[in-house]
């Protein structure tokens, strides 16, 4: 029988504290850079959505995860935000983690056919900002009718040299 094991260490409760976003401190380490227009589609996001993602923080109140919707929540003005506390990780964890965090979501991805019949589902329900997604409105051509097709472009390997999924 095997027994599937809940990681919680000891010491690590994960609660919700809003903090205003002034008292952050973005992480030195952190390579990962945000556009202008990438802020304000995160801006964007998040008067539209709500502030849904919480921002990781060390217990100096060093930003592990966030930069951006911290600097997001500045432009909009916010006095709060949601943050959670990994007290558990030692320095070169936090490090380490900041990397992590940002590369592994950069090597996901997309299912095209998938994202394709999900953008016209929205289009479909009258969601009335596709660009607040990231993605652009789909041109008719782009996806046929009755099916769910992403453009038929050449198919390429992912430029980061991850195999594209196949239908």
């Amino acid at each position: 029988m095997s027994h599937k094991r809940t990681w919680r260490p000891a010491g690590y409760p994960q609660q919700i504290a809003y903090l205003p976003p002034e008292h952050l401190r973005p992480s030195a380490n952190n390579a990962r850079t945000h556009s202008k227009k990438q802020l304000k589609q995160i801006a964007r996001s998040i008067e539209r959505f709500g502030f849904v993602n919480p921002v990781l923080i060390a217990d100096d109140f060093e930003i592990l995860a966030g930069h951006g919707r911290v600097e997001a929540a500045k432009l909009l003005g916010l006095r709060e935000v949601p943050t959670v506390r990994l007290s558990n990780l030692s320095a070169a964890e936090r490090r380490a983690y900041v990397i992590t965090d940002n590369r592994l979501a950069e090597l996901a991805g997309w299912d095209r056919e998938l994202l394709a019949s999900e953008l016209k589902g929205l289009l479909e329900l009258q969601f009335d900002d596709i660009e607040l997604t990231g993605f652009s409105r789909p041109r008719s051509r782009c996806i046929r009718p009755g099916g769910s097709r992403a453009c038929s472009r050449p198919r390429r390997s992912n430029p980061r040299g991850t195999p594209r999924r196949s239908p």
